[in-house]
């Protein structure tokens, strides 16, 4: 009875808004007091993830990403893109499938994305002459298709609690996170073909006038790259390289930002999204550690088996249960299954390396599904159009990004080719 009771308060909560991580702290403090367990063990698990050095790596990324948000630099990324392949069948479309998937790496969060970008970009298809449907499942698939890339702030957080070499999950994402772009950028050149949207000749002088106005941010995707694959530096070092390049790039060079009064408003705002995924971690990492007390992973693998014997069929039921749950959490929140789901799939062969990149090309894709697509709500805000609009128009583009999941989940080495 008293667990019934736990469950339907939690329930309750769920339903009048809560906060997620006091719910997850509220399972993890209920089930070590059950079982007669000081509760200061959620504490110590905060303490714990506290203590990594990989940690750093979140608040540093996520402030520069805000820096480049907060600036002009999505206005120069969109006219680079588009001086260098505007001149393409469907170009326009392209230019904004690029744009955003850049600026999603950078900044970690689609929401930020639509928000930054979506405002600029929506306008300009639709005065291309590119339908409005078209034009909204563009923009809303388009945020969240860089999180494959780094220095992607989930591929981060998917290490943490797997236990895996950050630097090798963004070599391993590479080549799926292209996949999952050319898919779409293919799809947008056909639908740019048949509505006979005009094209614009390249010209020379506009990209060379592009290049120079981007010309201190031009570097740093190829310098954060490079220098993590090139074993320079560590994905915590090229964090704190990074935000320090992006802080002297927009307040000094560029001077989009001012000092005494953006600045601080700016790493006000960052630091309060880091105080929420840290919360959310903490709690998530205390209650992963009552799981794996309960031997809970152990008794899951020992009941899946005993249905599913074939490889294949796993990574079906996986990709159907990642889908759901992306569609009810937001990727933070997520994050506290993978505790559960690594250990399963290592009893049936699958790499935990790979394994991450199926995790977030699914929550890219969980994104855009109702009824809680996070995508769908801040493409709905951002251009004031009905949830029902907004996923209609989506639904071509999660149909041929299901094509690209397919192919990322079954052929392992797109995944490992770079790592290994």
């Amino acid at each position: 009875m008293t667990v019934i009771l736990v469950v339907l308060a939690l329930i309750a909560l769920v339903v009048i808004g809560a906060p997620l991580f006091t719910i997850i702290g509220g399972i993890s403090l209920f089930g070590f007091s059950a079982e007669g367990i000081d509760t200061a063990t959620v504490i110590v698990e905060l303490y714990r993830l506290a203590s990594q050095p990989v940690l750093l790596a979140i608040p540093l990324f996520t402030v520069a990403g805000y820096f480049l948000a907060e600036s002009k630099a999505p206005q120069r990324i969109v006219a680079l893109a588009q001086a260098l392949i505007g001149w393409m069948p469907g170009g326009l479309a392209v230019v904004v499938l690029v744009s955003c998937a850049i600026f999603t790496a950078f900044t970690g969060g689609s929401g930020v994305t639509i928000v930054a970008l979506g405002g600029l970009v929506f306008p300009i298809l639709l005065t291309e002459k590119y339908s409005e449907k078209f034009a909204l499942g563009l923009v809303t698939t388009s945020g969240s298709l860089g999180l494959l890339f780094p220095p992607s702030l989930p591929i981060i957080l998917y290490g943490t609690f797997a236990e895996v070499s950050i630097d090798q999950l963004f070599r391993a994402g590479i080549v799926p996170g292209t996949i999952l772009v050319l898919v779409i950028a293919i799809y947008s050149i056909q639908q740019g073909s048949k509505a006979s949207v005009p094209r614009h000749p390249f010209d020379a002088k506009k990209a060379w006038k592009a290049i120079k106005d981007i010309a201190w941010e031009l570097p740093l995707p190829f310098f954060i790259i490079g220098g993590i694959y090139g074993g320079w530096f560590t994905a915590t070092e090229a964090a704190a390289v990074t935000a320090f390049y992006v802080f002297v790039v927009e307040v000094f060079i560029y001077r989009d930002l001012k000092f005494f009064s953006d600045v601080p408003r700016v790493m006000k705002e960052s630091m309060v999204l880091v105080g929420a995924i840290l919360m959310i971690l903490g709690c998530a990492m205390g209650l992963t550690n009552y799981l794996i007390d309960q031997q809970v992973p152990q008794k899951l693998f020992e009941y899946i088996s005993v249905v599913v014997t074939s490889k294949t069929v796993f990574l079906i039921i996986l990709n159907l249960f990642l889908l759901i749950i992306g569609m009810m959490m937001e990727i933070f929140s997520a994050i506290v299954v993978v505790p559960l789901i690594v250990p399963v799939a290592k009893q049936y062969g699958v790499d935990p390396i790979h394994l991450g990149i199926i995790f977030l090309a699914n929550l890219e894709i969980a994104y855009l599904m109702p009824p809680v697509g996070l995508n769908l709500f801040m493409a709905s805000f951002r251009f004031k159009r009905p949830i029902g609009q907004v996923a209609l128009a989506t639904l071509p583009f999660i149909l041929v990004l299901f094509i690209a999941l397919i192919i990322i989940t079954y052929i392992p080495q797109l995944s490992l080719w770079l790592v290994k």
